[in-house]
């Protein structure tokens, strides 16, 4: 073989791989070569002061804010689990979950509660949080699609007799069933029914998304084949007699009861203040009570129950905790501020004295 024809062979395969390889380049472009032009932040020590010393002063204004909002709501607090004792006694042997039992209890409201007023159900030791507590439910169910679909609600997915239940599971099984009326004493002797509203006391996705009834106009018929869970005393389509469209799993307490809580300690919104003839304000000061037909047991457990009336601001309700992490965020900052700015003092104080040594 000729050294002609090598070189030329050689050369050949060289252009190829030449080829080759300039053909997997990136396109002469100035995005895919990394040209265009590009700004850089450089940031001084007086920018990144201020930055810092705005945000503290926005946090701690907040901070003040929120906590003076929530300072300025009204709320009265009373327990009742020790105040009906006799009652708390009686729901502890289950054989009496056909006897009534009611208690009534006195309080005064010093200061008128102005505006809108929120009556809360609070439970104290109760842990809804519990993994398999709010596993026991079935959303299909709820969603009215599928009425025996019980899978997930063991213990309470089927009655003896092998019925499904519905609504099934531990969550709806323990709803709260308190009955709690409030009356007002007009001119401290004649007591009135304060007026209620059990309405628009859920979040809108829970009842219009997560919760729908069976399609159907007659909910009994809906609901034939299923039965009502243990602990109730009548089926979910008899929850409000008053209101039809209230029954069945629209039920609002049902629907308020169901979105469990983070914490053994809570509140759930009961009802809504309806301002009309002497509550047109809000509520009066003056002698008040709580007519309360007790049936939800806590002692059990060494649980307590209580009943909060409320009034809320734009930041929500009374907790200061929003109030306080603003606060606590601001000053922190603040200090971090203080502390940069005093580093960056000192070492252009050095920085000075080495120029002129």
């Amino acid at each position: 073989m000729s050294e002609e024809y090598i070189s030329v062979t050689c050369r050949t395969k060289m252009k190829r791989i030449s080829e080759d390889y300039q053909s997997r380049l990136p396109d002469n472009t100035a995005l895919k070569q990394q040209q265009l032009p590009a700004y850089r932040l450089q940031l001084s020590a007086t920018g990144v002061l201020s930055g810092f010393f705005a945000a503290g002063a926005f946090c701690l204004g907040m901070g003040i804010i929120l906590i003076l909002s929530a300072k300025s709501i009204k709320e009265i607090e009373v327990k009742y689990t020790k105040i009906c004792a006799n009652c708390a006694e009686l729901r502890e042997d289950a054989t009496n979950f056909d006897k009534e039992c009611t208690c009534s209890i006195p309080f005064y409201l010093s200061e008128t509660m102005k505006g809108n007023v929120y009556m809360y159900y609070k439970l104290y030791g109760f842990y809804q949080n519990l993994y398999q507590y709010i596993l026991s439910r079935s959303n299909s169910q709820l969603l009215g699609t599928d009425l025996k679909d019980v899978g997930n609600c063991a213990p309470f997915s089927n009655s003896h007799d092998g019925t499904p239940i519905a609504p099934c599971g531990a969550i709806a099984n323990s709803i709260f069933n308190d009955t709690i009326i409030l009356s007002y004493n007009l001119n401290s002797s004649i007591p009135i029914e304060v007026p209620m509203l059990r309405s628009k006391i859920t979040w809108w996705t829970d009842k219009y998304v997560k919760f729908q009834n069976p399609s159907s106009i007659n909910l009994s018929s809906a609901f034939a084949g299923t039965t009502k869970p243990p602990y109730w005393s009548k089926p979910v389509y008899e929850l409000d007699e008053e209101d039809p469209g209230n029954n069945g799993f629209l039920n609002e307490d049902f629907i308020v009861w169901m979105r469990t809580a983070a914490f053994p300690t809570f509140k759930k919104l009961y009802r809504r203040l309806n301002r009309i003839q002497y509550f047109i304000e809000g509520l009066p000061a003056g002698n008040y009570s709580f007519n309360i037909t007790y049936n939800f047991p806590v002692t059990r457990f060494k649980g307590e129950k209580s009943v909060v009336l409320s009034t809320l601001t734009w930041s929500g309700g009374s907790s200061l905790f929003l109030g306080l992490a603003y606060t606590v965020t601001g000053a922190v900052t603040w200090l971090a501020s203080f502390s940069m700015m005093a580093i960056h003092l000192m070492l252009k104080k050095k920085k000075m004295l080495f120029i002129q040594d």
